[in-house]
């Protein structure tokens, strides 16, 4: 229905635009000579511009000039004859009848001259055709089976078949055919179905529109509007959809091609400009329509689909983000994996990420896609002793600023662990450079390091149920994720004590030179507790500051061997801003690290701060911050020297010994 209301839509501007030139076409017959009407057999009121052989010769157009022949009112051209049965004036139609088949409704025959469509004009040059209904003759030497083909069984014989075609023209000549004759019929005899139907059909003649003289312009788009409308009319007989689409294409382009024929005429240039636009309105008119049946039809429900689909989609990433945060909750413990699992998540241990005394470090993934470090442990000490003080202490703890545990694994002589995968690696490469003046982090950022680390080993000492004491801290031990966040790693040598012990019993002394608390070497100085790692954070401390290890073996035998020693003079002495090796100056944020760091490193225990403490001092400004006590292993003035070095030499030595033990 809506497509039939979108097809009508072209005809009904025709309609519009037809009808204003016809009103203007009346200016035509004024003015015009009239005289008494004349009268053939059964047509009567002949006038102008019609005009009978034996009118007066002031009456009528003898152009338009008829014949009265045996009471029938008959149009000669070229040797045939056609008879009028009919004029109307005020659409400017006569209708005409072959001569041969105006006798008698049964008679058989051809017609006596092909009128082809293709002519705009007939009988000369002065009518045109009114009508697109036409009827074809072909003679075929085989009989054809086509539904359009109709037979003639009057002039069938002899072998041959001859039918008959209705339509606007033959669309299909069947190869063993050829063409006799056609001529047109009335536009509302669109189906020949029998042989007295064609002959009756013929007998009814045909319509042929007139014009005094050259037509004029209302007369030229009214005609071809006619000829459009009618094509359109036999075009859309097809129940195809599609054909009626095209059918309505089709017209419109013989509409403006019609127009174009008649392009001498000043006029026609703005007649076919205005027709184009209002074509261009209706094809707009039937896109809205067509839209509108889409958007109801189609568009909606693929809409109403599309959000379906997403309502569905929602959900189920709804119910996966359950699910993902469900796994997570399980891998908040550590799980226990079998060597087949590491082998897999480290595709057959196929990235190395990194190599110590405890084994090697491999690149893993876990199902999920979730990044991982799988830690290989080699010949562990104690019998397994590292891997079950990792497992043990790490296993249970969740802070930002603390590496965590995600598995692990023990099948057989095959040890591993299973942390969360820190892209940026480990503090030491960042804070140790061989050019002095480079600086890979900004002072702010150095600080926030600081702080990081201080409240990650502030949780191991306060934040769990128990005490764990780490024992090596130091910038290796040291990982930043993917925004430079540090978290502490490697517990390898910690150890679990409840929170109300104050004293440690260690059967051997544990750590990394350079970071080691002099109460581990030797009982003479304090007992070891937490603030042994607060000492190696001390250590930490000036080492980010001064971005070179405590331990300079390089510097042979001055004092500046060790280099929190040294940096404490140049504090007492300059007061504000130092120069390290004469080649950067440190600000306040270095400055803070340095006294912090000597704080953190006094030998006595008892005159270190917490890690507590040590947070707020970072988070003062420098200038109220106190410098500490010079170090008790430190030489008191220049003069002594020789015996500072030999003391440090000495405390080299031993803590490389318990280093290897």
């Amino acid at each position: 229905m809506r497509s039939q209301k979108a097809s009508a839509v072209p005809l009904l501007a025709y309609l519009l635009l037809f009808s204003i030139v016809i009103v203007a076409s009346a200016r035509d017959f004024l003015g015009q000579e009239r005289c008494t009407p004349s009268s053939c057999g059964n047509l009567g009121g002949i006038s102008y511009p019609f005009r009978l052989k034996t009118d007066p010769a002031n009456c009528g157009d003898a152009r338009y000039e008829f014949a009265c022949i045996g009471n029938k009112t008959v149009l000669e051209y070229q040797s045939s004859k056609y008879h009028v049965t009919d004029i109307l004036y005020g659409s400017s139609l006569i209708q005409v009848v072959d001569a041969g088949f105006a006798s008698a409704a049964g008679s058989c025959g051809l017609p006596s001259r092909t009128l082809p469509p293709g002519a705009t004009q007939l009988l000369g040059q002065y009518y045109g055709f009114r009508t697109n209904g036409w009827a074809s003759f072909v003679r075929c030497s085989k009989e054809i089976k086509y539904e359009t083909y109709r037979e003639v069984p009057c002039l069938t014989g002899n072998g041959t078949f001859v039918y008959v075609v209705s339509g606007y023209q033959v669309r299909y000549l069947a190869p063993s055919c050829g063409f006799l004759s056609m001529i047109p019929v009335l536009d509302d005899a669109n189906n020949i179905t029998s042989q007295t139907d064609v002959f009756k059909l013929l007998s009814e003649g045909f319509l042929l529109y007139w014009s005094v003289g050259k037509l004029t312009t209302s007369g030229i788009v009214r005609n071809c509007a006619n000829d459009s409308i009618g094509m359109f009319k036999e075009l859309i007989r097809s129940k195809n959809f599609l054909s009626k689409i095209s059918s309505l294409v089709k017209s419109q382009m013989h509409f403006l091609a019609c127009l174009e024929d008649y392009s001498e005429d000043k006029h026609i240039e703005y007649v076919f400009h205005l027709a184009i636009f209002i074509m261009v309105l209706v094809e707009i008119a039937q896109l809205v329509i067509v839209l509108a049946i889409l958007s109801r039809f189609l568009i909606a429900p693929i809409v109403i689909f599309a959000f379906l689909c997403r309502t569905l989609r929602s959900m189920l990433a709804s119910v996966d983000v359950v699910e993902k945060f469900l796994r997570n909750q399980q891998t908040l413990s550590p799980t226990r994996y079998a060597y087949a699992d590491i082998i897999g998540m480290t595709n057959h241990f196929k990235v190395k990420l990194g190599h110590g005394g405890f084994g090697s470090v491999f690149k893993g993934t876990l199902p999920g896609g979730h990044l991982v470090a799988v830690k290989m442990l080699g010949n562990s000490k104690c019998n397994g002793e590292e891997f079950i003080s990792e497992v043990s202490t790490i296993g249970r703890i969740r802070h930002h600023n603390v590496v965590r545990l995600i598995g692990y694994c023990s099948d057989g002589s095959n040890r591993a662990l299973v942390y969360e995968y820190m892209p940026n690696g480990s503090l030491d490469k960042y804070i140790f450079s061989s050019n002095p003046t480079y600086r890979p982090f900004s002072l702010e950022k150095l600080n926030e390091i600081a702080l990081g680390v201080a409240r990650g080993i502030d949780y191991l000492h306060r934040g769990c149920d128990m005490t764990i004491l780490h024992f090596d801290i130091k910038p290796h031990n040291i990982l930043l994720d993917h925004n430079f966040a540090p978290k502490v790693a490697d517990f390898g040598l910690a150890k679990l004590y409840p929170k109300d012990y104050s004293m440690v019993c260690l059967s051997a002394a544990r750590g990394t030179t350079g970071y080691i608390a002099p109460e581990l070497i030797s009982r003479n100085f304090g007992v070891v507790s937490y603030k042994s790692d607060v000492y190696s954070y001390g250590m930490l401390l000036m080492e980010m500051a001064g971005g070179r290890r405590n331990v300079d073996t390089r510097a042979g035998g001055s004092s500046r061997a060790y280099y929190h020693w040294w940096i404490y003079d140049r504090l007492r002495q300059d007061g504000g801003g130092i120069k390290v090796d004469d080649s950067f100056e440190i600000g306040e944020v270095e400055r803070k690290l340095c006294i912090v760091g000597l704080w953190c490193i006094q030998i006595k225990p008892s005159d270190r701060p917490s890690m507590g403490e040590v947070i707020e001092m970072l988070e003062a400004n420098v200038e109220d911050l106190q410098m500490p006590p010079k170090p008790f292993l430190s030489s008191p003035d220049p003069p002594n020297m020789e015996l500072e070095s030999s003391i440090d030499s000495s405390l080299t030595e031993l803590s490389s010994v318990i280093s290897g033990q």
